[in-house]
This record gives C-alpha cells, sequence and structure tokens, in this order.
C-alpha cells in the first residue's frame, strides 16, 4: 500500500515537473495586413490578440483555428481585442461562433461611430454576449498562470508609473516631434507588456499612435526593455518613432504587415537600426519596400503577394531562450537567454 502511495505520489510529481518545463509559445498569423496572435502559457491557458478580418471566405478564421490546432489548444481562454477597426475585431464574430471562447477581453464600449463602426461593435457584442467579459485599464493584468499579460495602454489612457526596474530616462526624446493628435481608436489601442519567468518580455501595443508612444517612453522609459518587440500598426509610419524603438531595445521584432500594407520605409528603418537587434522577421515581403528595404527572405513568412497565410511562431524556454521558426521554409533560429 505504501509502495503504491509512494509511486502516485512520484508521478504526480513527474507530470508537475513535465507541465511546469513546458515552453511559452506565440503564433504570429498571417491575417493579410491585420492583427492575430496566438498566446500559448506554459500552463496550457491561451490567449489570442486580435482576429483579423472578416469575410474572405472566412479565410482569416481557418488561419487561426488552424494555427490553434497546431498548438493543441482547444478553446480561446481569453480574446483580447485591441480596438475596434475592421482588421483587429472584424473576424472575432466568425471565429467565436465556430471556435469556443471563454472571456473577451477590451477596453470598453467603441469610441467611434458610423454604418461600419456600429456595425462592427455590435456584432461584436452579440458573440461577447456569450461568455465572459473583461474591461481592462493600464495596470491591470490578466490571470494566466505562469506568466505576467500587463496592461499598459487601454482606451487611451496609459500608465503613470514605470514598470519594476524600468523607468530609465530616454536621451532620444530630445529630438522628438510630435504628429497631429490621433483622436481614432487606434490611439485607444490596448496594449501590453508579457513577462515570462523574469528573463523574457515581450510588447504588444496594438495600433497605438505616435503621440501615445511617446508617452510611454519620454521623458522616461516606463516600459523598460524586451526581448521580443511586435512592430506597433503593422510597421506603419503613424507609429514606431526610433524613440520607442529603440528605447525598447528589442533584440528581436516580428512585423505583422501585408504584401501592401504596413512593412512602411521609415518605420522599417526605425526597426533596422535599432541598437542591439539582432534580427526582424516578417509576416510578408512588403511590396513598397523593395529587397534593399525587405529583410533576407529567409526571415519572411511569406514571400509572394498571393499567398498561403505561413505563419512564425516563436518558442520561449524557461530560461529566457528562445527560438522563431519560419513554417514557409522551415527555417529556425535561437537566441540565447541574457
Amino acid at each position: 500500500m505504501r509502495l503504491s502511495v509512494l509511486v502516485t505520489i512520484g508521478i504526480l510529481g513527474l507530470a508537475s515537473l513535465l507541465a511546469a518545463a513546458k515552453p511559452l509559445e506565440f503564433y504570429f498569423i498571417d491575417t493579410e495586413g491585420g492583427q492575430s496572435t496566438l498566446i500559448v502559457a506554459p500552463s496550457g491557458q491561451s490567449l489570442l490578440v486580435d482576429a483579423g478580418w472578416p469575410g474572405n471566405e472566412g479565410r482569416d478564421m481557418g488561419r487561426i483555428i488552424a494555427a490553434a490546432k497546431k498548438a493543441g489548444v482547444k478553446k480561446i481562454d481569453f480574446l483580447l481585442t485591441t480596438h475596434y477597426h475592421l482588421d483587429h475585431v472584424g473576424g472575432v464574430p466568425a471565429l467565436a461562433d465556430k471556435f469556443p471562447v471563454v472571456s473577451f477581453v477590451d477596453h470598453g464600449p467603441n469610441n467611434e461611430t458610423g454604418k461600419q463602426a456600429d456595425h462592427l461593435y455590435s456584432e461584436y457584442q452579440r458573440v461577447v454576449a456569450k461568455g465572459q467579459h473583461l474591461v481592462v485599464k493600464p495596470g491591470d493584468t490578466l490571470p494566466i498562470k505562469g506568466i505576467e499579460v500587463k496592461f499598459v495602454s487601454a482606451n487611451g489612457a496609459l500608465i503613470t508609473q514605470a514598470l519594476p526596474g524600468c523607468g530609465a530616462p530616454n536621451n532620444l526624446c530630445a529630438t522628438a516631434v510630435k504628429k497631429e493628435a490621433d483622436a481614432s481608436e487606434n490611439a485607444r489601442s490596448v496594449g501590453f507588456v508579457l513577462s515570462y519567468g523574469g528573463k523574457f518580455r515581450f510588447v504588444d501595443l496594438g495600433d497605438l499612435t505616435w503621440n501615445k508612444e511617446l508617452e510611454l517612453v519620454c521623458p522616461n522609459n516606463l516600459l523598460g526593455q524586451v526581448d521580443l518587440y511586435l512592430t506597433t500598426h503593422h510597421g506603419m509610419d503613424m507609429s514606431g518613432s526610433e524613440q520607442i524603438v529603440h528605447a525598447l531595445h528589442p533584440r528581436v521584432a516580428i512585423m505583422n504587415n501585408g504584401a501592401r500594407k504596413g512593412g512602411s520605409v521609415p518605420a522599417w528603418k526605425a526597426v533596422r537600426s535599432s541598437p542591439g537587434l539582432e534580427d526582424l522577421w516578417q509576416l510578408h515581403f512588403a511590396m513598397a519596400g523593395g529587397s534593399e528595404n525587405n529583410t533576407p527572405d529567409v526571415f519572411i513568412a511569406n514571400t509572394e503577394e498571393a499567398c498561403q497565410g505561413q505563419w512564425l511562431r516563436v518558442t520561449v524556454e524557461p530560461s529566457g531562450a528562445f527560438t522563431v521558426y519560419n513554417s514557409r521554409n522551415k527555417h529556425e533560429k535561437t537566441y540565447a537567454a541574457r
């Protein structure tokens, strides 16, 4: 009897250790210039950030579900809508009608009005009513085991205190030039910093625009440095100034651009020139940039305009080391923990 109990305890202990050793995974899904990022915590809990475009014969919905199945995800625990624009929230209703979603996360009501905006929000509310609903503000966190998801922007508000260990003066702010104020949903994007194991940090600011980004890093960098940076606003030059990109000091950047959306030359250059950047990976070859303003093909998930929607996966080990994998060409590269 005692031996049986000890064996049982040993098996449970081993199972617990194996679960703890599971990596953190990101799937950067191609939604043709929209956004959809699937994050799977070591606990198995899932966070989907945005769901791409509606229509297109269910293209984005199909790509998200395929990525979820690849990741072994059977339900979306949290579906975060960064803001209410067609390329981010448009795909939510179709996805939620086909794939289980437990909790919907957003910044509260849509601030834009008009025929399309009203329809988008009405359809979103229809599916939100079927699940749990969380409205977040800067400083809030999501209850996901094993990782910390800290919100730094939401509905136009920003954190006012630096994240732990952050807050250093940003010398680049002296040359910062603001742009015209943005009253759109872009400037109300929900943004967050994800931390794992105290050794890995990732930032996603949705489509947060220029002036709001500057407020997060000027005069002091409230966000600190990150290992992995998802380019804001698909790599459009309405966002992504040198002041924020260089302050974040990413080791690796992922650009969720489309063939003809995002990947603008000024934003691309701001990322490429960031001190300490090891590599930039892109979901698409940016047609307007030419070969001189795109990363090498080996780091691009989709090199042709009419593509099959290949994805990029990032696997993060408990040590902080992480590997980026390109589903198009099976190329991968590992970045050692620092």
